[in-house]
């Protein structure tokens, strides 16, 4: 799959306005994405632009902005980015159609929306977690059908470290029966799925790099290691 600039039109882009300023997009813009088959993670600093790329991506897929699957319906208040509508996805070959995008800081509307369409899940009736591991069982990584396409948004935020594990586990599965997966992560340990590729995003960009080059993975080093060397400068 890659996500390719589309052409600026009669709208010129303001490089100087959100989102167009941030690095790792305007790196986006002049050179598109390849993303191959298996799983991509973006790991990088709040702000960096990680987020606001997978839900470009996403949307210039056919997903909701929100979460949800493809051609779902889903919608509250419009936040998203103008970035979607400047990108082109082209699919690749003989890849199965349904994609499903998990935002974590919407996923409780998505489960309102559910209910609203008289849906048989009832996520709300479970903890954040939970909820999250059975969208993994019934939407992402269904028995009977194939995901083609899955957007992840910091999944992690609602996952204990066992949790965690078993997402490792499910997302290598998922791409042994063909599912591509684009995931925006804080998690060192589902950056470590391997066989996956890191992008590394920050004012210089994306690049791709190695798990333990990672600068998330070297502060959590140092942290478990030594806690208290923190502290000091913080309390």
């Amino acid at each position: 799959m890659y996500a390719a600039p589309r052409e600026e039109g009669e709208a010129p882009l303001d490089h100087g306005s959100w989102p167009y300023d941030i690095p790792a997009v305007r790196q986006l813009l002049r050179d598109g994405l390849e993303l191959p088959r298996g799983v991509t993670f973006l790991v990088g600093e709040n702000g960096s632009g990680k987020s606001t790329i997978v839900e470009a991506i996403a949307t210039a897929y056919g997903l909701p902005p929100e979460g949800g699957s493809t051609n779902g319906s889903h919608r509250t208040r419009p936040t998203e980015s103008p970035l979607g509508a400047r990108l082109l996805i082209e699919r690749t070959p003989g890849a199965p159609r349904f994609g499903f995008f998990l935002r974590a800081e919407t996923m409780h509307g998505y489960y309102t929306y559910l209910e609203s369409i008289g849906s048989p899940d009832r996520l709300h009736t479970v903890s954040h977690g939970e909820s999250f591991n059975e969208l993994l069982a019934t939407k992402l990584n269904h028995p009977r059908y194939v995901t083609g396409f899955a957007c992840l948004d910091e999944p992690e935020a609602a996952l204990s470290f066992d949790s965690t594990l078993k997402w490792l586990a499910e997302l290598n599965d998922m791409v042994a029966r063909g599912t591509q997966i684009l995931c925006a992560t804080h998690s060192p340990v589902l950056a470590a799925l391997p066989g996956a590729r890191i992008l590394e995003v920050g004012d210089w960009g994306m690049r791709e790099v190695a798990w333990e080059d990672l600068e998330l993975v070297r502060n959590w080093r140092l942290f478990l290691d030594a806690p208290g060397r923190y502290f000091r400068h913080l309390l």
